[in-house]
This record gives structure tokens, sequence and C-alpha cells, in this order.
């Protein structure tokens, strides 16, 4: 997909038709189709649309597999990647805090590779909150 994004994207949405077309019962696999999907569009450059397909993907794991499901989790972090990439920082940030973070740290544990992707992308979005709003150096400061 990523050494050429402007062929594959065709071929991509092609399959995710497909799939929803012939094997509607198979959501997980639709939502993995989906996922590949965004990636090309984000390799396009086309960040909003990727936001719009992360926040399917990221609510249809949910409905399959519950918030604490770590496919969910990882969705929910892609989601906040997208997130960031558009410059919803503060979202970001209450999403991952309110909810990714807490989820992550009872459901995996808090030394867990996901539980600390998830803190890395907080911190990200916290820096990249404060780049916008300098004054804002005591929320940065407050972190996790």
């Amino acid at each position: 997909l990523n050494d050429r994004p402007e062929e594959a994207l065709p071929v991509v949405k092609t399959y995710v038709a497909w799939r929803h077309r012939y094997w509607p019962s198979g959501k997980h696999d639709i939502l993995v189709a989906q996922n590949n999907l965004a990636i090309c569009l984000s390799d396009l450059g086309r960040h909003d649309e990727v936001l719009v397909l992360k926040r399917e993907i990221y609510a249809g794991f949910v409905a399959m597999c519950g918030e604490s499901h770590h496919d969910t989790m990882g969705a929910g972090l892609n989601l906040a990647m997208s997130m960031n990439a558009t410059g919803l920082n503060e979202e970001a940030k209450s999403f991952l805090h309110d909810r990714l973070l807490p989820m992550a740290r009872r459901s995996v544990g808090a030394d867990n590779q996901l539980t600390l992707m998830l803190g890395r992308i907080l911190a990200v979005a916290h820096w990249a909150a404060h780049i916008d709003n300098p004054e804002g150096r005591d929320d940065l400061l407050e972190a996790e």
C-alpha cells in the first residue's frame, strides 16, 4: 500500500465494497479492510477522510468487541493519532486521558506496550496543544 497509494486506492476501495456486499457478517474483516483504506488515504495526505473512517472503525470495534478488547484499544490508538494529525489535540487529550488510558491500564496493565503507546500519543497531544497555546504550560506539566 505504501509504495504506490494512488494505484492502491481504487483496489482497496473495491475490496472494502466487496467485503460489505458478499460477507457482511464478517465484521472484523470489514473493519480491517477499512483500516487498510484509511492507511492508503493517509499516505495520500487525505487526513480529514482518514479521521472519519477511523471514527467508524473505532465505533465498529466497540460495538463488536467492547471497549476493553485489545483490537478496540488499538483502533482507539489509531483514532487518537488521526485526531492529532488533523489538529484535534484537545479532543485527542480527552479521549486518551479519560477513556483509553484508564481502560488500557485496567485491561492489559500499565507496562503493556499498547498502554505505553497510548501514553506517548497523549504526550504528543499535550505537546501539540502547548505549541498551539504557549500559555497552557501548566497543562503540559500535568500530563501523565
